[in-house]
């Protein structure tokens, strides 16, 4: 398949760019786009939770009541979970969320990904982004031109470009990456996916 490489200013530049069919145009596997989506999310748990048990509760150690004669169950310390103020019960602990995928999966999810923009014709390729200084206005006026000012953007660049990172930082609903840092949760999250046409053969060798 073919897309029309478009200029900052939203115009046809006249030249088209090839997007290959075997990352634009395959058979989406749902369940590797479930796997790497859910691992990204995973990843971005601290896992710091924690409560205190009643090993870690602070208090006097003394017999509360007499163990027979009150009519009631007995009771040995002031910090068991039954007690108000005492240590919680099977609290949460501090843990690792991560977990490990294939290489393979996780390639096939991120191709999945682009076919599933490809068929809501939400992907566009415009010529290569660069700004002489950071300005938000800027990056707006791109997006603005694009027609693109009330959907989530996820511009795609092929090396890191401060001038462009620092224009879009101030937008709530745009994101400027780089090819080598694309996750399959990324491209799903966004509205409408921007490539630049230096982007476009990066991806391919990543994914290929």
């Amino acid at each position: 398949m073919e897309a029309v490489v478009l200029d900052i200013k939203g115009k046809d530049t006249g030249r088209k760019v090839a997007l290959t069919d075997a990352i634009y145009a395959i058979e989406p596997n749902d369940h590797a786009v479930y796997l790497d989506v859910k691992q990204y999310l995973a990843n971005q748990r601290q896992g710091t939770h924690k409560s205190k048990e009643r090993a870690e509760i602070t208090g006097s150690t003394r017999k509360i009541k007499k163990q027979k004669g009150t009519g009631t169950a007995r009771a040995g310390s002031i910090k068991s979970p039954v007690m108000r103020g005492g240590g919680r019960a099977f609290g949460p602990r501090p843990r690792n969320y991560s977990f490990k995928l294939n290489k393979k999966l996780k390639t096939l999810a991120r191709k999945s990904a682009f076919t599933m923009k490809a068929k809501d014709n939400a992907i566009v390729v415009l010529e290569n982004v660069n700004f002489d200084s950071p300005k938000t206005s800027s990056y707006s006026e791109m997006i603005g031109n694009l027609g693109l000012n009330t959907r989530k953007t996820l511009l795609v660049l092929a090396e890191s470009n401060k001038n462009v990172y620092l224009s879009s930082r101030n937008l709530q609903y745009a994101q400027v990456v780089t090819a080598s840092e694309l996750s399959t949760y990324k491209i799903l999250n966004s509205g409408t996916v921007l490539l630049t046409e230096g982007a476009v053969e990066k991806i391919e060798n990543i994914l290929s």
